[in-house]
């Protein structure tokens, strides 16, 4: 009676060439579902887009591409670009430096690491500068300095509220100490927009980090970022080899910068326009924008 217990049970099996196995596979159309890269979780693309592409679960905040970001920032998207024509070159002729700025364009749909113009927010006409992460990790060049540069003196001649959004992996080392002159030639333009008494507002995403952070984005009058927004100089890994400790979890969270006092704001995308909107009605005294201090 035990052995009967215990012996082999046999199962149905399906023969193989049956009509289960001539079923089409069902596929899911590329593009339909996004990977939260935070919590793992499965995500309708029309409904991340809803919800202005942060994660329904979790809140975190996925990356915008400049278009992106100008269609939901600015009134009715409404813009008027500066300077489109102005591009990188290859000024150190640093060997398939051309070819990657090719292979950038054509990936990213961008020409260059940053996009400027104008537009209104709430109302306000404002100039406004819009990094993007998809082109060469939003690396600082000589034309993406350049336009940064004419879009604060743009500001500048126009007394309009200037509003950066930053996002970036540092300097572009194919431009070598040309690109490191743009913390400069940036920095320098801020300082007389300040001196005009024009109002900045820096606001960074994920990740800001290198010569951007360490120039024109750290010199805003109101410093806002996005939760979570990595912000920093150099990245956790070196520093911890470094100076051979462990750091916070937190640390160079945009949360973790406001703490200890790198940041005025930490805002969600939903609030950030009615956030720019209402910091710019503050500053503004009878039409004109009031000095930023």
């Amino acid at each position: 009676m035990f052995k009967d217990l215990f012996q082999k049970k046999k199962y149905a099996t399906v023969p193989s060439g049956s009509v289960h196995d001539d079923r089409p596979k069902r596929e899911i159309p590329e593009g339909l579902m996004n990977k939260c890269p935070k919590c793992g979780s499965i995500q309708y693309h029309k409904e991340l887009d809803k919800n202005l592409k942060v994660c329904t679960q979790c809140g975190y905040h996925l990356r915008l591409s400049a278009r992106e970001r100008i269609e939901m920032t600015l009134d009715e998207g409404r813009f008027f670009e500066y300077d489109a024509d102005v591009v990188s070159a290859d000024p150190l002729d640093f060997p398939e430096y051309k070819d990657k700025l090719e292979q950038q364009k054509a990936k990213s749909g961008l020409d260059e690491a940053v996009i400027t113009g104008e537009g209104t927010i709430g109302g306000f006409p404002v100039v406004v500068a819009v990094m993007s992460f998809d082109f060469f990790t939003g690396s600082m060049g000589s034309a993406t300095g350049e336009k940064i540069t004419r879009a604060i003196e743009t500001a500048m001649q126009k007394q309009y509220p200037l509003i950066i959004f930053s996002t970036s992996g540092g300097a572009r080392m194919q431009e070598s100490i040309l690109s490191l002159m743009q913390m400069a030639k940036t920095s320098a333009a801020l300082g007389k927009f300040h001196e005009a008494g024009g109002f900045y507002i820096s606001v960074f995403t994920d990740p800001t980090m290198g010569g951007v952070s360490a120039s024109f984005a750290m010199l805003g009058d109101i410093i806002i970022a996005e939760p979570g927004a990595r912000v920093g100089f150099a990245g956790r890994l070196v520093i911890e080899q470094t100076i051979r400790q462990k750091l916070p979890e937190e640390f160079q969270t945009a949360e973790f910068n406001q703490k200890h006092g790198q940041i005025d704001l930490v805002v969600q995308r939903k609030d950030m326009k009615s956030t720019l909107a209402k910091l710019i009605d503050l500053h503004t005294v009878k039409g004109d924008v009031a000095h930023g201090e």
